[in-house]
């Protein structure tokens, strides 16, 4: 076969798993998420001083004042914002300034990984306040699982010294989550965990309204909040395992079953027939995940365990480690070419214990370069995310309180 054919094969071949995997997509009330012009977005921009007024926020949101001040109303009635002196006017009425009311209270967010969890405390607008890391194996049973996250979030807690009440707890799951239904669905790294009630199961543990969803998934809800209105993004987390998160058009986009993105399961030629946790064969996983670098590793004779052993390893400059970090980039990024050209996003934004490499970073982007159409790429950003290893605890944080905003403001009859 020649290097062309070769080539529109393994093109062809990604194409066909990746429209297999996005092929249901239709924007029903399953699929979408967080309003992209909702509470916690005019937050953000009052807060961080990008609108200073409800004229200034329908500037922002490309809205009609009228719709700005009707959301802007509901958050006033609920206690979260509040008008108070007086703008320069532009040739009409001085507007009034509007300001955040960060004494409303906070939320807590948590983000499990595969051998530890970091906790965090978020504003209403959305900032965190404080930031711990505790050990935490999720190769646990579930409901050990459950209560050694629970001790550890209260223990935090404890000590804390945050503005208002505690209004929430969200927290990011390494694996697919019926955010409706609060539970663990088809975990591949995950044994035990199918159907588990887990959103329930936390409950238990706090006298607070808690909240689940897919780390990928957050991972793509911060960086979509704390971006520019009605963006597409594609938001990628490579650790242990490989994730996606999509938002369009300012809208985190789940899928019908609550597995848009996972591009970790899609075939491809490197991994040939080699077994995935999944259950199938071939997975990007298997070739280009953190838990498959530290496999190619230790068959090469180094003593490494976890992946931030291999990310310090391919940092010292180890050639083998270096070697195997790039080389896992080119492969994620084969795969990502065809999702860009197939979406078309604004952004694509990398996360994760891999994304901490330069040289894991330009591979990717190179790939992209490379495999993309010279029209999906010639805007397109290509960066790691803003909150590095904070963006889960964001994005787990923004998932509390946009259901929070929600019945505060129903609460208030708006």
């Amino acid at each position: 076969m020649s290097w062309l054919s070769g080539n529109l094969a393994r093109e062809t071949g990604i194409a066909k798993s990746l429209v297999e995997r996005f092929s249901y997509i239709n924007l029903d009330e399953r699929g979408g998420a967080v309003d992209p012009a909702g509470p916690l977005r005019l937050l953000w921009l009052v807060a961080h001083g990008h609108a200073k007024s409800r004229m200034d926020l329908a500037r922002a949101l490309g809205l009609p004042q009228s719709t700005v001040s009707v959301r802007t109303q509901a958050l006033m009635s609920a206690g979260v914002l509040s008008e108070s002196g007086e703008g320069r006017s532009a040739g009409g009425r001085r507007p009034k300034l509007l300001s955040v009311n960060t004494e409303f209270g906070h939320v807590w967010g948590a983000d499990v990984g595969s051998r530890h969890v970091r906790i965090g405390a978020l504003d209403i607008a959305g900032n965190l306040l404080e930031v711990h890391e505790r050990p935490l194996d999720i190769s646990q049973e579930p409901r050990e699982l459950v209560a050694g996250l629970a001790a550890a979030v209260r223990d935090v807690m404890a000590d804390a010294d945050c503005p208002g009440r505690a209004l929430g707890l969200g927290v990011a799951f390494p694996g697919p989550v019926d955010v409706d239904a609060g539970t663990i669905t088809l975990p591949s790294r995950m044994p035990g965990w199918r159907g588990f009630a887990v959103r329930d199961a936390l409950a238990e543990h706090f006298e607070l309204p808690v909240f689940v969803d897919n780390d990928a998934n957050l991972l793509a809800l911060g960086e979509s909040v704390a971006g520019a209105p009605g963006r597409t993004l594609l938001v990628v987390k490579a650790g242990t395992g490989i994730g996606s998160g999509i938002v369009l058009g300012g809208e985190l986009y789940r899928g019908r079953a609550g597995v848009a993105g996972d591009i970790s399961h899609v075939r491809v030629p490197a991994a040939e027939d080699r077994p995935c946790t999944c259950g199938n064969r071939g997975c990007l996983e298997v070739v280009a995940s953190g838990a498959a670098l530290v496999g190619q590793l230790r068959a090469q004779g180094l003593n490494l365990e976890t992946t931030a052993q291999v990310m310090a390893t391919a940092e010292d400059g180890h050639p083998e480690a270096t070697t195997a970090v790039r080389r896992a980039g080119l492969r994620l990024g084969e795969v990502l070419a065809t999702v860009v050209n197939f979406s078309n996003p604004d952004e694509v934004l990398l996360g994760g214990a891999l994304s901490g490499s330069e040289a894991f970073v330009a591979a990717v982007r190179g790939a992209l370069y490379e495999r993309c159409l010279p029209l999906a790429t010639r805007e397109l950003r290509i960066d790691r995310v803003r909150f590095g290893a904070d963006a889960g605890l964001c994005g787990a944080g923004a998932l509390a309180l946009d259901a929070v905003f929600e019945q505060a403001i129903k609460r208030s009859g708006r």
